[in-house]
């Protein structure tokens, strides 16, 4: 299927590695040409080397901590009027409630709701303006199944989740659409950081840990970049243009839920 994206740009945060690289790849393989962002200049140049030489697209890059003012203005300034924006941020880091102090959530929340909803700020009007517009936010499958460890993660999170809910419907009249990409076990290096969490409290090596997880999901495995950038790509295709305010949980059936 043609996606109907060729000629389009998009702003990818946190696209040196993991699902934000994954999502990179699939828009530049679409024909959009992309600007990432991420922390580490290294890694960032060498995921945009790559995208180049197997995809051919244009890859502009901007090593900045998208969390901060200054790192979103960089990036901004790199992509001022993208037709897609894909926001992605670390989580914070497992733990008990008991520890976190009052900084810990504010962190929390500057990185996983007040930076996605700065960057929808900064773009949403202009893609409104020009009749087009995606935006796609990595959140988590814990929006839906609360894990008991990122309880950070699952505030933080949902509370964009709720934001988005009321804006994505006031947009998508203009053919700009907002929407979530909630992901369950995927191989990354959060993923390896929460099992090395659950091994410490389980005493069990974390390699048994990982291969409980995956025996225990109804794929019997983890996810993979590839497919969680396919299904960001769908989200920005001209195609998509009637799915606005949805939660796209991709989890390989690990939440039992109906709804």
């Amino acid at each position: 299927m043609d996606l109907g994206l060729s000629g389009r740009s998009a702003l990818v945060c946190g696209a040196s590695k993991g699902l934000g690289l994954g999502c990179a790849i699939s828009l530049a393989r679409e024909g959009v040409a992309v600007t990432l962002v991420a922390r580490g200049a290294e890694a960032l140049e060498a995921a945009a080397a790559d995208i180049r030489a197997t995809t051919g697209a244009t890859v502009d890059t901007v090593a900045a901590d998208i969390t901060t003012p200054e790192g979103r203005a960089a990036a901004l300034a790199a992509c001022p009027a993208p037709d897609i924006l894909v926001t992605n941020a670390g989580g914070p880091k497992p733990g008990d409630f008991r520890d976190w102090e009052r900084e810990h959530w504010i962190a929390a929340l500057d990185a996983n709701m007040l930076t996605p909803i700065a960057l929808i700020k900064a773009t949403v009007d202009g893609m409104m303006a020009r009749g087009f517009g995606r935006i796609v936010n990595i959140t988590s499958g814990a929006v839906k199944a609360p894990i008991d460890i990122l309880g950070l993660s699952n505030g933080a999170r949902s509370g964009l989740t709720g934001f988005v809910a009321g804006l994505a419907r006031q947009t998508v009249a203009r053919n700009v659409t907002i929407n979530n990409l909630l992901p369950g076990p995927f191989e990354t290096d959060r993923l390896r950081e929460t099992a090395r969490q659950w091994a410490k409290q389980s005493g069990k090596p974390e390699d048994l840990v990982l291969a409980q997880r995956r025996a225990a999901n109804p794929a019997g495995r983890f996810g993979t970049t590839q497919e969680f950038g396919d299904a960001c790509a769908y989200l920005c295709s001209a195609q998509a243009g009637f799915i606005t305010g949805q939660n796209l949980l991709m989890d390989g059936g690990h939440y039992p839920g109906t709804f």
